[in-house]
């Protein structure tokens, strides 16, 4: 057999190298075009998580503020309420321990004007016994509020603690003496006017 006949028998290398080479170089560049791309994804959505969560937030204090100045509000005007029931009562007390047999007529009138409820219905029932054992005695009397204090309160009702001391005279004690009361007051709020509607002395 002589040199020209001898064949060769390698099998051929396939072709589709560089194809191939080409198709991994795409995808390495589509990776490295899509690196940038997935990154400014995750930021935007970082970036609406964090508004939404500033939002809530917002809306959170919003809230919490609006409910603070409300309460604030309130104990505000309740304070309020409180003072004027406490000078209020301070001065019904005034009026109820002072009588003058010359004027009767109007001392009783200025106690059932600062009275209300059971207070100024008990008075009114026992006004008359009360002016002629006053009349009879010749009884006078004035009051002195010592001390005040507002034990509770709310917007139209309030409870009042008062030490009063009341100078007394009468025919048979025509020196005068000095009574010391302890008056719980409850005072409520009528028509605008805090008034008596009930007069515990303990």
């Amino acid at each position: 057999m002589s040199d020209h006949d001898i064949t060769d028998d390698t099998p051929d290398e396939p072709e589709s190298t560089g194809a191939t080479a080409e198709s991994d170089a795409e995808s390495s560049e589509e990776g490295v075009d899509d690196g940038p791309s997935r990154t400014r994804r995750r930021y935007a959505a970082l970036r609406v998580a964090a508004i939404a969560t500033a939002v809530v937030l917002l809306l959170g204090l919003t809230a919490a503020t609006a409910i603070l100045g409300w309460k604030y509000t309130d104990m505000r005007a309740v304070q309020a309420a409180a003072e004027q029931a406490r000078r209020a009562a301070a001065d019904y007390a005034v009026t109820l321990t002072s009588v003058d047999t010359a004027n009767l007529d109007a001392n009783f009138k200025s106690v059932l004007d600062g009275s209300t409820g059971e207070f100024r219905d008990v008075y009114s029932k026992s006004s008359t016994q009360l002016r002629q054992l006053l009349i009879d005695h010749k009884a006078t009397g004035h009051g002195v509020v010592l001390q005040s204090a507002v034990q509770s309160a709310s917007e139209n009702e309030a409870v009042v603690l008062l030490f009063v001391d009341q100078t007394v005279t009468n025919t048979e004690m025509p020196d005068p003496r000095i009574d010391h009361s302890r008056i719980v007051m409850t005072m409520q709020r009528v028509g605008g006017q805090w008034k008596a509607a009930k007069v515990d002395i303990p």
